[in-house]
This record gives structure tokens, sequence and C-alpha cells, in this order.
């Protein structure tokens, strides 16, 4: 009996669940190795599909912009990394913040959580 378009076998490969299908990947790849058959890439031929995942990838801008709103949350999480970016910042404005910040003497210094700034919202920090 055929097979009409846009049906889906419930016989072979393509019907297995994604764990069997896997496995069975996997078992090949080893018996490849075992061997000698399976292709071992170069240092030159990683590179290249490294460079060539990483440009398709970074096509969708969605994706990239998510990756570095995760990776900025992460970042930010560490107080002590980010008082070392507000040092770095201020020396290299030259405002001297980073020696006033040091001494605690800086009049824009504010206490409270980092939370409740952010809850406040720009408009309500002294500068």
């Amino acid at each position: 009996m055929a097979q009409q378009q846009g049906q889906s076998s419930s016989r072979g490969f393509a019907a297995m669940d994604q764990k069997q299908q896997r496995s069975i990947a996997s078992m090949g790849g080893k018996a490849a190795h075992e061997k000698g058959t399976a292709h071992e890439f170069s240092s030159e031929e990683a590179r290249a599909a490294g460079r060539k995942g990483g440009a398709a990838v970074s096509r969708n801008r969605e994706h990239m912009a998510a990756i570095g709103r995760k990776g900025g949350a992460a970042v930010s999480q560490n107080r002590g990394h980010m008082a070392q970016i507000g040092r770095k910042g201020g020396e290299a404005r030259g405002d001297g913040a980073s020696a006033a910040q040091g001494e605690g003497e800086d009049e824009r210094e504010q206490g409270g959580r980092d939370e409740q700034h952010v809850e406040a919202g720009p408009q309500s920090r002294a500068h």
C-alpha cells in the first residue's frame, strides 16, 4: 500500500524517538572510529566549521540579543567585578570618581539594594 504525501511512516529510523536515534547514531560513530574509517577533523577544518556555525547563528539577531542579555545579567551579579568596571570607567573619564569612591566621599553614592535602584529607575538617582 502506497503512502500519501505528508504522512509519516510508522517504521524505520525516522519513526524512532530521538533518544533511540541518538543511541544508534552513537554506536555507528564508535564503530567507525574502532574500524579506523571515521573522519578526523584537522585543526583547520575544525576552525572553518566553527566559523561557519558562528556566522549562521549570529544572523539570528533575536537569539544574539537573548545571549547578550543573559551574559549581562550573569556578569552584573558579580558586585566586585561591576565595581572594578566602574572604577575603570571613572579613571578613563578622568573625573576622579574612582578615588572618591575608594574613600567613600562620592556625593553620588546611594544606599539600598540594587533591586531598589532598578525599581526606582534612573530618574531617581542623584548625579
